[in-house]
């Protein structure tokens, strides 16, 4: 930081006279840069690495005790929500996949709850969910006989490693043999769902015409009349699908359908359920064969409601949970998110349950992505953001929520304070100052306690939560389940021990019912919902905020790092795909800083360097303009013959290297202590400034759009399917999608290219050649394009077939243009080769 302010200092002090223009904007510029790079390092002051010891969660919680003879689980419940919304770019076998490998999950079955949220209400996903549900029968008995890792059967049968690795039993091979076979089929049945359903409809729908044609003869109608029978989609018992028709109609389209909870495997019983080999598949004996609860859920949504995207399905969730199994936490995954890690479930446990875990919201885990090109051409892995910020920010307040792959205290996302709630004051908030605030009210309420308080909160919960009874009576419960043990003196607001090993009340038709009612459009009508309860509503990153209005309410998030990858997924290796999905994050970061969600009006329990974080979420976007102007400048010095300095003197080359020196060892720092590898660093490098001059820019123009004439954005889901090659797994990254974002970029490249061309030019054509402005313009052109390489290459597409031609050409234009310039305004008095050149 010194070396840059005397750097910035010695700039502002020597102008470039015979271009103060260029000097002007090269200031501005290197200013903000400075400013943004104290944003992004500042926070990077306190890193911390975590671990976590399973052992004793299991001998803490599982084991027997004078308060738990039996040794039945004493850990709390967990519900699991899965977002899915569009069939065909989202495919249920990836959704399925998903769900099997949390029913599989190393977790007390009982315990243990999933929720699918299919906000586009399609009856191809509601069957396909059906079939996982059968095929479960199978898998999750197999894992649990042989301990199989990971515990998607996609992932696991299309491991090319050795499957009998640390496997001890001798019918191993014989069952996993078997499982296959059975997963072909499943997969089969699968890809065969959506056939099925249109031949059906098609039959019930002609049954239905025939039908209505014999009641016209019948009644002596003219026949000649059309005949008008809607086109419904039809479930397998021979009724309509409540959700959107294939063909959608009245009150069954996308945005205009009725609430469905279908629970598809029942909650199960707390006692183990042994298997046997009697006519089974494969011999289950003393495996416990119990399934966690699955529920399928489709929110209702009709016309003229705001549903708000995927943050209005998971408040959804959160209160059909709440009636239905109520675990005091929450477990997020997007579709194509899987559980890599059968443990780790437990693993977030151990923080959780830990001594002062009563006050962490939510422990988030970093994403890991499958099926990237080896050479991470698109910084897809983002293993800066994920290895170095994250880990960063969890030795402050705690990670930013990312929105997948991460549990939930119920209790936080309600939108109550922490409990024993203090003032921070100081750069990391280890001074703290006691404050009677409304959270000590409402940890009274929900501890039962008496009096006129207690009644005061009893009438603000329809208001903060709506007029459900079962769900106010959730909460309460919800806070006291999700507490740690009260097992030592330094434990505040414990739980004594066993309390949780009772069995779970059964699941009657009432109470299905009445998360249904919940789960209705109308129900957020005048609550607190999507305001200050649950998932936030009013961004595109509605993820950032949510995670934003916890740690403001003196919350702190942790940040759980495994050995073995806690959940993977996937990411859109296509070029175009890549630059939308950063446009909507980046487009998210300008919503938040034009809100009052911006960080600078936070309260005053939001620690100070996670305040910067937080700022430098909103801001980085703003960066744009700036670095766009910065990438023109090595073109505008070459074209005009100036550099943003008069000359380059020893000071200015002293400066410009301990400054690269300084970044060099910041940024080695960094890969040691966070063992990312220097291409993984180098490649976030350079797609910062891909998506800089591109995707970075858009946003900010959108925001400002929205902000000034209140046009509203919208985005379209990032498609999980691959290419049209099924024998290239990386078909999707050679496919070149024109967008208007490569605009900015391809202008860059070609201004660049023309520049060196033409600086080259009129330095050979000059009298009195400037090599020292050349060399510098020609340096920091080559820093541009180095930058560019990836983005240069995704418009080539695949080697051998793609218009390759098209840099064939750019090259040609470039020296076609530069030998113009020279023709037109030749060097002043140039002689020898630039003074004797004319075109015939």
């Amino acid at each position: 930081m010194v070396v840059l302010a005397l750097f910035l200092t010695w700039r502002v002090r020597n102008p470039n006279t015979d271009a103060m223009w260029l000097w002007g904007m090269s200031i501005v510029c290197e200013l903000w840069f400075a400013f943004s790079w104290l944003l992004d390092q500042l926070p990077k002051l306190c890193p911390i690495n975590r671990s976590t010891d399973l052992a004793v969660l299991k001998d803490k919680f599982e084991s027997p005790t004078a308060d738990n003879p039996t040794g039945r689980s004493d850990l709390p419940g967990i519900d699991v929500f899965v977002s899915t919304a569009d069939p065909e770019k989202e495919p249920p076998l990836v959704t399925a996949n998903t769900i099997l490998s949390i029913l599989s999950s190393d977790y007390p079955v009982e315990k243990l709850a999933c929720y699918v949220s299919d906000d586009g209400g399609a009856l191809l996903t509601f069957e396909a969910m059906a079939e996982a549900a059968s095929f479960a029968d199978i898998w999750v008995p197999f894992c649990r006989k042989h301990t199989i890792e990971p515990r998607n059967p996609d992932t696991y049968f299309s491991s090319t490693r050795d499957p009998t690795k640390n496997k001890l039993r001798p019918d191993f091979v014989k069952d996993r043999r078997r499982v296959k076979r059975e997963y072909d089929e499943f997969k089969v049945r699968i890809n065969g769902l959506p056939d099925s359903i249109r031949r059906r409809s098609d039959a019930y729908n002609a049954r239905e015409e025939m039908k209505a044609m014999k009641l016209v003869r019948e009644n002596g109608t003219d026949p000649t009349e059309a005949i008008k029978v809607s086109k419904a989609t039809w479930m397998a018992d021979g009724t309509h699908w409540p959700g959107t028709w294939t063909v959608p109609g009245q009150e069954h389209s996308r945005g205009d359908h009725a609430g469905i909870i279908q629970v598809m495997l029942k909650p199960p019983s707390c006692e183990p359920l042994i298997g046997c080999a009697d006519g089974k598949l494969i011999d289950f004996t003393d495996v416990d064969t119990r399934l966690p609860m699955l529920v399928y859920v489709s929110r209702e949504k009709r016309p003229g409601y705001d549903h708000n995207k995927k943050a209005g399905a998971m408040n959804g969730l959160v209160r059909a949970s709440a009636i239905m199994s109520n675990g005091p936490f929450i477990l997020n995954l997007d579709c194509d998110h899987y559980i890599y890690n059968s443990q780790a479930m437990r693993e977030a446990m151990c923080f959780m349950m830990d001594r002062g875990g009563d006050r962490i919201c939510y422990v988030q885990f970093p994403q890991r992505f499958e099926g990237i090109d080896p050479s991470d051409r698109y910084a897809n892995h983002n293993t800066v953001f994920f290895d170095v910020n994250m880990r960063a920010l969890d030795g402050l307040q705690g990670p930013v929520y990312v929105g997948t792959g991460c549990v939930f205290r119920r209790i936080a996302l309600y939108g109550f304070d922490p409990p024993r709630a203090k003032e921070h004051t100081g750069c990391c908030g280890r001074e703290k100052k006691s404050s009677k605030t409304r959270g000590d009210i409402e940890e009274r309420a929900l501890n039962s306690g008496d009096g006129d308080e207690e009644e005061m909160e009893s009438a603000l919960i329809p208001k903060k939560f709506g007029n459900s009874t079962l769900l106010a009576d959730s909460i309460p419960v919800a806070e006291f389940q999700g507490r740690p043990l009260a097992d030592h003196p330094g434990v505040k607001n414990g739980r004594p021990p066993g309390t949780l090993t009772a069995p779970r009340e059964p699941l009657d038709a009432s109470t299905v019912a009445e998360a249904v009612s919940v789960i209705s459009c109308w129900y957020e009508d005048k609550t607190e919902w999507g305001e200050n309860v649950g998932w936030i509503y009013g961004s595109v990153t509605e993820d950032v905020v949510t995670g934003y209005r916890m740690h403001i309410k003196g919350w702190r998030s942790i940040y759980c790092v495994t050995k073995r990858d806690a959940f993977r997924g996937t990411a859109p290796i296509n070029l175009t795909d890549r630059l939308h999905q950063v446009l909507r994050w980046a487009t998210g970061s300008v919503e938040i800083f034009f809100s009052r969600n911006n960080a600078l009006l936070g309260s005053s329990r939001l620690k100070f360097l996670q305040r910067v974080a937080y700022l430098n979420v909103g801001i980085y976007p703003f960066t744009s303009v700036f670095l766009i102007v910065y990438c023109f400048l090595p073109a505008l010095s070459l074209f005009s013959g100036q550099f943003i300095v008069q000359t380059l003197s020893v000071t200015f080359l002293i400066y410009l290297l301990t400054i690269t020196v300084t970044l060099s060892l910041l940024a080695i720092l960094e890969i040691k202590w966070s063992g990312i590898e220097l291409e993984e660093w180098w490649r976030n490098e350079q797609f910062w400034l891909i998506g800089g001059t591109s995707a970075h820019l858009a946003a900010v123009l959108q925001g400002l759009l929205k902000v000034i004439a209140g046009i509203e954005i919208s985005f379209t889901l990032t498609s999980k399917s691959g290419g049209e090659d099924i024998d290239d797994m990386f078909a999707d990254l050679y496919i070149v999608k024109w967008t208007s974002l490569m605009i900015p970029p391809i202008t860059i490249m070609m201004v660049n290219l023309i520049a060196i061309a033409v600086g080259f030019a009129r330095t050979i054509y000059s009298e009195i050649p400037q090599w020292s402005k050349l060399i510098g313009g020609v340096f920091f052109s080559f820093w541009v394009l180095a930058h560019l390489y990836p983005f240069a290459k995704g418009l080539m597409g695949r080697r051998g077939k793609t218009p390759t031609i098209v840099f064939v050409w750019s090259g040609l234009l470039a020296i076609t243009i530069s030998l113009l310039w020279v023709a037109i305004n030749p060097p002043a008095g140039s002689s020898g080769i630039g003074g004797g050149f004319e075109f015939p």
